[in-house]
């Protein structure tokens, strides 16, 4: 298995449209077929410490079979479309992967 997480940084400013607009395009991610399960969420209310960041907008996790599935993800036209219609909407964007 493949774990990618995936956490954003919105840009300053968006409107309520905008920042459902991003939502709305994470959301499409879940339909892209290399990927076995799909989870998208804003920081968790949990008890602050000096470990947890919650400084990102929404964090999206998503579990593959492998490297492969991982490289074909990154190509599928979903995820394509999502980064040209709402790339602009984010200043930030940080990938942990693990296996």
């Amino acid at each position: 298995m493949l774990v990618h997480n995936v956490y954003f940084w919105l840009k300053e400013g968006l409107t309520e449209e905008e920042k459902a607009q991003f939502r709305a395009g994470v959301e499409t991610l879940a339909e892209i077929q290399s990927s076995i399960h799909t989870f998208i969420g804003d920081p968790a209310g949990t008890e602050p410490r000096p470990i947890i960041d919650r400084s990102y907008d929404l964090g999206l996790t998503v579990v593959l079979q492998d490297v492969n599935a991982h490289d074909e993800y990154q190509v599928d036209p979903i995820h394509l479309k999502f980064v040209e219609e709402c790339g602009h909407l984010w200043e930030r964007v940080q990938i942990y992967d693990s296996e």
